[in-house]
């Protein structure tokens, strides 16, 4: 077969694109490279200067996973309920749940400071792929250049921060086709301003999650402060007075965690025979576990709540997921896109050359991955080991070794850039809870032995004992819930640690090398392949494209667009809005019972009068997002306020790996129902009148 002029280009473009070809709102895209003309053409928009500052500085990433934005002049920020979710239970008691019964500060002074938490604000990015690549010695195997690429990374995030003081990050984008530095604003200081009750914010809970019609007030604001007052940033999102309408071009700025869409077949076929399916394993035996932990009584609920709607959420998704890598036609279309762009590549003596072996290489990477998965999994990302106080003392003993080492040869989450946001999450005074901990533990422990009981470390651990027995005796004799001993024990050097008596110190240290080895075997043989293969799977995109396509999702910031629009689904139209009368509707047509149990403070602001039923409540929109953008905001042309990110339905799941716009829809809390709720359910005035002041 012959191929015309720019066809190489074409079949590298679909392969990124899971194979169907570019759709009208696809993208997730860099704020250094946005769609201008695209735009221009397709919308008649053309977006200034002060427009795309306007929305890149307001816009927040919460280091908890999400996104959120400055929306006003004094530092308030709007996130989703559940990105808010993780600080609302820390800050929780037993005599006080602010996850479950809400919070509104009547004033600056009654907000409560969140423990942990962390907001990054992007300042600024720079192409660094010059730099990255110069550390690698020509000729080197892909281990070795990982390596090389790793150090240099290292040494500019080092460079940077010493020159600015802010957040600095290298970021891999095109799966290592270009590297950039991403430079942050941060904020430590950030306290909980106003939170609906969970009744409202995930109402239809885990049956009606990535379904639609949705009916929920998934909102959430916090305050970031500088020097004790409340922040004064120097760009912030206004209010719409009149929200959003059908077919009305949106914007969202968020930030996208992670997609697949350059990957592969072979790699898509590893996720969906390998690592989904183990995955899935996991998500559904810890979400059985917390559901059994939940019914033994209302404090045991309370604390296991915010992790079991994480473990519950996870699994749809990869359910949803799973089932798109298992769809004939999606992965045919790949297999024929890739077929065809290794053909035209095979061809060419000097493509072949550069790039022929990549593929193969890649899924060779795949069969190393396959064999090691699951003690990385267990080991190193601590599936076996199921506990808060196992995370702190496994930091403690790495931070011991590690701050020895030159900055380059640290691992990345100890780099110099990184120790300020360690030790923040490291000495949170977040509560920690012995009987959960070690339920949670003995489940987790349990589980590993059942799934790798050859492992000689299982027995190590275990010693004879039951993993009840295991789990008590590492969990009653640690003090490493004490701040400030946290505090005491980060100074210590590795020898003078590894003399304190505290059992899970020695947990930490018994399971470290292991960890070590198996996590070194999976950079180097798995992603230090990968980054170089597809590295040079993307630089076909950029020879014969430029710079005119977006990479993969990285939870960076990144814009995505498209329309108001709802769809249809067996002949039947779903419209894009629903409304606060249809909550009450839906919440009648199942009883009244929870899940689908409006909060009292609702049925009062009806029966007063007080609520306007015909306030537009969720809205769909073909904005191409994906996890990791929930409590992006949603703007219009003028960029103001419309409406915020908080799921996707069904058919969005498969936005992982392809694009498709006929039935994938953003799923967004509509910004009337935000204001109206403050105003006639909650009272919040000063809220309001924050939000509105133009």
């Amino acid at each position: 077969m012959r191929w015309r002029p720019g066809c190489l280009a074409a079949l590298v473009l679909a392969a990124v694109w899971g194979g169907v070809g570019v759709q009208a709102d696809e993208g997730m895209w860099v704020f250094d490279n946005l769609p201008l003309e695209h735009l221009k053409r397709t919308y008649q928009f053309e977006p200034s200067a002060d427009w795309v500052t306007q929305l890149r500085s307001s816009a927040v990433r919460f280091n908890s996973g999400g996104s959120g934005s400055f929306v006003s002049a004094d530092g308030l920020v709007m996130t989703n309920h559940h990105v808010g979710a993780d600080m609302l239970h820390k800050i929780s008691t037993p005599e006080k749940d602010y996850h479950r019964d809400g919070f509104l500060a009547k004033s600056y002074a009654d907000e409560i400071k969140a423990p942990d938490l962390e907001l990054n604000v992007l300042v600024d990015i720079q192409d660094v792929t010059d730099k990255v690549l110069a550390g690698v010695v020509a000729g080197s195997d892909d281990a070795a250049a990982g390596i090389a690429k790793r150090k240099a990374m290292a040494t500019i995030e080092k460079e940077s921060l010493e020159k600015t003081g802010l957040r600095s990050d290298v970021v891999t984008l095109y799966q290592g086709g270009k590297y950039a530095l991403y430079t942050y604003k941060k904020y430590t200081d950030v306290r909980l301003v106003f939170a609906p009750e969970f009744a409202i914010a995930f109402f239809g809970g885990d049956p009606d999650n990535f379904e639609y019609p949705r009916y929920d007030l998934d909102v959430c604001f916090f305050r970031a402060y500088e020097d004790g007052k409340p922040a004064k940033p120097k760009h912030h999102l206004k209010w719409s007075k009149g929200g959003s309408k059908d077919g009305e071009l949106i914007f969202v700025a968020g930030h996208p965690g992670r997609t697949s869409r350059l990957n592969t077949l072979s790699h898509l076929e590893y996720l969906r025979d390998v690592s989904f399916p183990f995955t899935l394993e996991v998500l559904h035996d810890r979400e059985n576990f917390l559901l059994e932990y939940s019914r033994k009584g209302a404090e045991q609920e309370r604390q296991a709540k915010d992790e079991l709607f994480g473990y519950q959420n996870s699994r749809k998704a990869r359910e949803g997921g799973l089932k798109g890598l298992k769809d004939a036609a999606l992965m045919g279309r790949k297999a024929d896109v890739e077929k065809a762009l290794r053909d035209q590549v095979a061809a060419d003596p000097k493509a072949k050359a550069a790039y022929g072996e990549a593929w193969n290489k890649i899924a060779a990477a795949q069969k190393v991955s396959e064999k090691i998965a699951r003690r990385v999994n267990f080991l190193e990302r601590g599936f076996a080991f199921d506990s808060e106080l196992f995370q702190i003392a496994r930091t403690l003993v790495r931070l011991a070794q590690e701050r020895t080492l030159p900055n380059p040869d640290r691992l990345r989450e100890f780099r110099e850039s990184g120790l300020d946001s360690l030790k923040l999450q490291l000495f949170s005074d977040a509560p920690v809870y012995a009987d959960y901990e070690k339920a949670k533990l003995a489940h987790s422990l349990a589980f590993w032995k059942k799934t790798m009981g050859d492992d000689p470390l299982v027995a190590q651990v275990f010693q004879g004992r039951s993993a009840e027995e295991v789990a008590k005796a590492y969990i009653d004799g640690s003090k490493l819930a004490d701040v400030a001993l946290r505090k005491e024990l980060a100074e210590k050097s590795a020898s003078e640690l590894a003399a304190v008596n505290d059992p899970m110190l020695k947990l930490a240290a018994l399971v470290d090398a292991d960890a070590r080895k198996v996590r070194k075997q999976f950079e180097d043989e798995v992603e230090g392949v990968l980054s170089a293969q597809y590295g040079l799977i993307a630089r076909a995109i950029f020879e014969t494209r430029g710079s005119s396509v977006y990479p993969d999702a990285t939870f960076t910031l990144r814009l995505a667009f498209g329309t108001v629009k709802g769809y249809e689904v067996d002949g039947k139209a779903i419209p894009p809005f629903t409304d606060v009368a249809g909550a009450f509707k839906h919440a009648d047509a199942h009883g009244n019972t929870d899940p689908y149990e409006l909060p009292p403070s609702w049925h009062k602001a009806r029966k007063d009068g007080r609520l306007k039923l015909d306030t537009p409540m969720n809205f769909v929109s073909t904005a191409d997002i994906i996890g990791g953008n929930s409590g992006s905001p949603v703007v219009n042309r003028e960029n103001e306020v419309v409406g915020l990110i908080f799921d996707g339905n069904i058919y969005s799941l498969v936005l992982d790996f392809a694009y498709d716009d006929r039935l994938a829809r953003a799923v967004s809390v509509d910004s009337r129902v935000i204001l109206e709720a403050l105003k006639s359910v909650y009272q919040a005035e000063g809220l309001v009148k924050e939000l509105t002041a133009h």
